[in-house]
């Protein structure tokens, strides 16, 4: 289906051209001063990521130090992206006067006018953007848990924009450096290749050439992802994580093209993706990483484990889990489906308001809690969120307060999210920590990402298929 491009007249053009340059001028102080904050921020906690010292512990796990990123940079990529959208809008002609209105009041545009131009483009081809900026209506709707239809290939359904941890691995002899994200929610391993197309700035590439222990497979590999496609060839090398866990002849791709991610990679402080899911879900019937270790004896155990810290750094532990990180008593849950990490929920609650009997995963490589688009946008509502354009909630920051606890019941047993957990604030801007995401059908609807797991300490149990949580010490 395609949208109708509507056409401009002359002065219609003129007119939005002067707005955008209004705009602009408004503006770029703005820009400057939100990503000069965001750099550095991010600079000082993505520059060095290290293993964890094992010297100090005979426990037999391997531990990962996983570095976070800063709110700030998570606000200015929101808003980034919120601006990218709405110039698209105004330079096609299909943003409604209200939002013109607001444009002028308070949105930041950036972006090289080759980018720029090359995006009109498309949108125009496409009829973009009328089903995205078009804001809803702020009005309360029903609870819908089963929402969610649509195609039954496969798709990973991923945002890596709002991705927050990331950790450091190696691959090759000798060794090149990768920053990856631990992502239970998939589970094959990429990198880019040297050349990559869409690969963003910045990024390290796999040079097969330089390692004495590639191994050429040359399969093809395809991921498609809710935005579009990732796709490149498989390899085989050597691949270590931290000092004490090196894997020999993991299958994993050299990307050559990651345009599907979008921005999303693009700025991501990561250049590859590391899944921890099962093997369903792996593309091309590579291994996964984790199945690799425990076949070739370099873990104690078929478990690790996640500790998010509490806005700090976080840590992965391979083969066990730490018993210094958590008090009391483990829950185990048993998985309702060995592909995602995916579990039954009795119940979903905030206020008044009921999810009823679902489903979802615990899923490290979303930073936010994601579920049905009317149920979120039911929660939304009744703490005052409005939607931007990239559908993404925020509400005035002196409501934080007002913001109710969210209670996931799984198994009989409450776990929270404290109201004040669900909001990530940097200056005067709040995001609200939910997230719409409808699923294909058949697919989970619920997403427990970091969110979730910085509540409490998250153990995935490989061969008994089954998660953990426990309290944390923090």
């Amino acid at each position: 289906f395609k949208y109708p491009i509507v056409k401009r007249t002359k002065a219609k053009k003129n007119k939005q051209q002067n707005q955008l340059n209004n705009i602009n001028k408004i503006t770029n102080t703005m820009l400057i001063r939100s990503l000069a904050i965001a750099s550095t921020l991010s600079l000082a906690s993505i520059a060095s990521v290290q293993a964890a010292d094992n010297n100090n512990n005979n426990d037999g796990l391997v531990r990962m130090k996983l570095k976070k990123r800063s709110a700030e940079e998570m606000v200015a990529v929101h808003l980034k992206r919120e601006n990218d959208a709405l110039r698209l809008a105004l330079a096609i002609g299909s943003a409604p006067e209200e939002v013109l209105d607001m444009a002028k009041k308070s949105v930041m545009l950036r972006g090289s006018e080759d980018e720029f131009e090359e995006q009109v483009k498309v949108g125009k081809m496409k009829g973009f953007p009328h089903k995205y900026m078009t804001p809803p209506r702020d009005e309360e709707v029903e609870v819908d848990n089963d929402t969610g239809t649509g195609s039954t290939e496969s798709v990973i359904i991923k945002d890596y924009a709002n991705a927050q941890y990331y950790g450091e691995v190696m691959i090759g002899t000798p060794p090149q450096r990768f920053t990856v994200i631990f992502d239970t929610g998939s589970s094959n391993f990429w990198v880019p290749k040297i050349n990559c197309r869409d690969c963003g700035f910045d990024k390290s590439t796999y040079d097969h050439s330089t390692s004495t222990s590639f191994q050429e497979d040359g399969s093809d590999f395809r991921i498609q992802y809710g935005s579009g496609a990732v796709h490149g060839y498989f390899s085989v090398d050597s691949l270590a994580l931290a000092d004490d866990m090196i894997i020999q002849n993991q299958k994993f791709a050299e990307v050559s093209n990651a345009g599907g991610l979008g921005q999303g990679y693009a700025m991501g402080h990561f250049d590859g993706i590391l899944g921890l899911g099962f093997e369903g879900l792996s593309e091309g019937g590579a291994n996964t990483v984790f199945k690799n270790a425990i076949d070739q004896n370099v873990v104690r155990d078929s478990v690790f484990a996640f500790d998010l810290g509490d806005d700090e750094d976080g840590e992965l532990t391979f083969g066990g889990y730490d018993e210094s990180k958590f008090t009391g008593e483990i829950s185990w849950i048993n998985l309702s489906e060995a592909n995602y990490w995916r579990i039954d929920i009795d119940d979903i609650t905030i206020g008044s308001i009921s999810s009823r009997e679902t489903n979802g995963i615990v899923d490290s490589g979303t930073s936010l809690i994601t579920g049905p688009s009317t149920a979120i946008a039911h929660i939304a509502h009744s703490v005052g969120a409005k939607r931007g354009f990239t559908g993404q909630y925020t509400f005035h920051c002196s409501r934080v307060g007002d913001v109710p606890d969210l209670e996931f019941k799984i198994d009989g047993k409450v776990w929270t999210v404290p109201g004040e957990d669900l909001v990530i604030q940097a200056g005067d801007t709040c995001l609200f920590a939910l997230m719409a995401m409808d699923m294909p059908h058949g697919a989970p609807k619920w997403i427990l990402g970091d969110v979730f797991m910085r509540q409490y300490y998250t153990i995935f149990d490989y061969e008994k298929e089954r998660v953990g949580f426990a309290e944390p010490n923090y």
